[in-house]
């Protein structure tokens, strides 16, 4: 349902790259892969522009990812945060962390279900926001890339081999993509707790 709105949207917006690229950056903060795989087939599809949609996803990947951050950062500042989470643990918290930054985010952008939690966590930690920002604009790059182009050539074969069921092709693809993600979460769950 709401791919088929966000396609909408887009369809409605042709023209107006503004509208566009909002839309598309208002549809990273609702399900970023899903807006991912959408854009990539509208650029497939001539009705949106290569640039215009990756540049799009980007700035809504990296705004959202900043968003969490910050949000954790809030959290720290409520009176609750201190009872919880005494001064001296978040100092021992801040420094583990602040050295392992990049890995976190890193691991994080690749495990589905992990960005939430560990941007969040970082925020709250107060973990170094321009080491955070520059992993995250890397992590970004690397994964929104990557799954843009698989999704642009993904797009091209469903219209040349699927005509109008293309839709039918992008939606068994996103639930092979949430697949290996968990089960990528479940390998990396089973390494970890051993």
């Amino acid at each position: 349902m709401i791919t088929s709105e966000f396609t909408e949207l887009l369809a409605a917006a042709s023209g107006n790259e503004p509208l566009q690229a909002a839309t598309i950056v208002i549809g990273t903060f609702i399900l970023e892969d899903a807006a991912t795989l959408l854009a990539a087939m509208q650029v497939a599809t001539g009705a949106l522009s290569l640039p215009l949609a990756l540049c799009s996803l980007y700035a809504g990947i990296v705004l959202g990812d900043l968003g969490l951050y910050g949000l954790g950062g809030l959290s720290a500042s409520h009176p609750w945060a201190a009872r919880m989470v005494p001064k001296r643990r978040r100092d021992i918290g801040r420094d583990w962390v602040s050295q392992r930054i990049i890995s976190l985010v890193l691991v994080s952008r690749f495990v589905p279900g992990l960005r939430l939690p560990t941007y969040t966590t970082l925020g709250f930690l107060h973990a170094p926001l321009g080491r955070f920002a520059a992993a995250a604009i890397g992590a970004t790059l690397v994964w929104t890339s990557g799954l843009f182009y698989v999704s642009l050539r993904l797009g091209t074969l469903l219209m040349h081999y699927l005509g109008v069921w293309r839709w039918a092709g992008l939606a068994i693809f996103l639930i092979m993509l949430v697949m290996v993600g968990r089960l990528a979460t479940r390998i990396y769950d089973k390494r970890t707790s051993s």
